[in-house]
């Protein structure tokens, strides 16, 4: 089971998705469990970021062994990652950016857990390639652990983390591209109320070939009712 050191803990009461994005860590842990809005249990361990690229290179990455371990779920549906993606060192190397891109606001994401086995990650949300002006939008990305796929996992997180993103990022639309084979990830974003917009034909390159995406689409329905 992958271990970190716990060194960051969240008080009874406090909101999870900003405890980590307050603290500026490079990865938020959260909990899948009903209740994602509050810890209502004992204080719950958030563990602290890889120390960075200096002091004899990079500490390791705690999402490489759920990536080594859902390589071949994920292929399908990904585009090609080189090798040193699935390594300890390639996974430091990335948290290190996505800090930097947290601390301009360009994106956020976070790695989940269940409650029962808080080492090991099965699973990862990002709010990404945010964009302010008169868009005010972002593109989410999610994934779970193969073995835990249809059980609800994905949903609650996009359907938590989205509602997250309009309380605090203060976004008017998210929006989530899924390929019209992927039945799991198309369930799990209208279960969290994303809606589709439309078919983009060769959105993205996957595995060699331009694959077609549906657009789906989620706004943020308090600013209506404000």
């Amino acid at each position: 089971m992958e271990s970190f050191a716990c060194e960051n803990r969240i008080a009874p009461g406090q909101n999870l998705f900003d405890f980590i994005v307050q603290k500026r860590l490079r990865y938020g842990i959260i909990p899948l469990q009903a209740d994602w809005k509050e810890v209502s249990h004992a204080p719950l361990c958030v563990p602290l970021p890889p120390a960075g690229l200096s002091g004899g290179g990079p500490r390791p990455g705690p999402a490489g062994p759920f990536y080594r371990r859902n390589r071949a779920a994920f292929a399908p549906f990904d585009p090609v990652q080189p090798e040193d993606f699935f390594t300890e060192e390639g996974q430091a190397e990335r948290l290190a950016e996505e800090l930097g891109w947290a601390e301009v606001g360009r994106s956020f994401r976070f790695l989940l857990v269940q409650p029962r086995h808080p080492g090991k990650i099965i699973g990862a949300l990002g709010f990404n390639e945010i964009v302010r002006g008169a868009f005010q939008s972002c593109f989410v990305s999610y994934k779970i652990d193969a073995a835990l796929w249809g059980r609800g996992y994905g949903s609650a997180a996009i359907r938590y983390g989205t509602g997250w993103a309009f309380r605090v990022l203060g976004l008017h639309r998210a929006e989530a591209n899924v390929m019209p084979r992927n039945a799991a990830s198309l369930r799990a974003a209208e279960k969290a109320g994303y809606r589709p917009e439309g078919l983009a034909r060769r959105y993205l390159n996957i595995n060699g070939v331009w694959e077609d995406h549906i657009h789906m689409v989620k706004l943020n329905e308090e600013e209506f009712h404000a």
